[in-house]
């Protein structure tokens, strides 16, 4: 029996390189795409010392060449496609309030946010549907769903992505195909690093946030996209499932 395959895009770092190892050790063969070829070299080389089959694709996820290209290369390589895992996003600027933000930014976030995730649900589904199903794993946030201040914009992008992911779970529900998406928490990635070193917000206040009291880590992140595209979720389409230290049990 030939392993399974996963697609994980922005799989060269953070969530995405521990959502690769993830499905790795667990013995799938695992292809990740990203804009940078020496992260994803990189990346490439550390998933394969787990013993996995592995491939890195260049990929933009905003041209629809690119996703169509990864699609294809990974099935040349590997012949199917049973996990896709929609994890490059980006967190755009931070501008303060709706009104003080700018049109560029929205844009931008829409761009990579929710039409990269359009491309990479659409042709992932095709490549799905030509052999008889498979798992999709799109990337939340609980700013998908709930109001973050001076993050509105970045709200919309993730409110987005959770309304693809529960119409296009309804859509394809009876043709063995399931959508999910997982919704982080604050979680110690070099974007929030970034955020923390240009002052918009300390480690300690986002960690306040969380009922836990702490930042979640990629791998907390990684084990929840694992159980929703594996077979351990056989029953699960349509959820956003957060993991998110407790927020949004408050």
């Amino acid at each position: 029996m030939e392993n399974k395959t996963v697609i994980v895009t922005g799989g060269s770092t953070g969530i995405g390189k521990a959502t690769a190892l993830a499905f790795a050790k667990n013995g799938y063969n695992v292809v990740i795409s990203g804009r940078n070829n020496k992260a994803g070299e990189e990346a490439l080389k550390e998933i394969k010392e787990t013993g996995a089959e592995a491939l890195f694709v260049a990929t933009d996820v905003t041209n629809e060449l690119d996703v169509v290209n990864l699609i294809s290369k990974t099935k040349d390589t590997f012949k199917t496609i049973d996990v896709f895992v929609n994890n490059a996003g980006i967190a755009g600027a931070t501008e303060g309030f709706l009104a003080d933000s700018s049109e560029q930014n929205l844009r931008s976030l829409f761009e990579t946010n929710v039409i990269g995730v359009f491309f990479g649900m659409k042709h992932a589904i095709k490549s799905m549907q030509e052999a008889g199903g498979g798992s999709i794993v799109n990337l939340a946030s609980i700013a998908g769903l709930n109001g973050i201040p001076y993050a509105a914009q970045y709200c919309a992008s993730k409110h987005a992505v959770v309304g693809l992911t529960k119409a296009a779970a309804v859509e394809y529900a009876t043709q063995g195909i399931r959508i999910n998406a997982i919704a982080p928490g604050a979680i110690k990635t070099d974007i929030l690093k970034s955020a923390i070193e240009s002052g918009s917000y300390s480690e300690e206040t986002i960690a306040a946030i969380h009922p836990m009291k702490r930042l979640g880590t990629v791998e907390d992140i990684a084990n929840g996209i694992y159980y929703l595209g594996s077979s351990e979720s056989p029953f699960m389409t349509g959820h956003v499932l957060a993991v998110d230290g407790g927020y949004n049990a408050q």
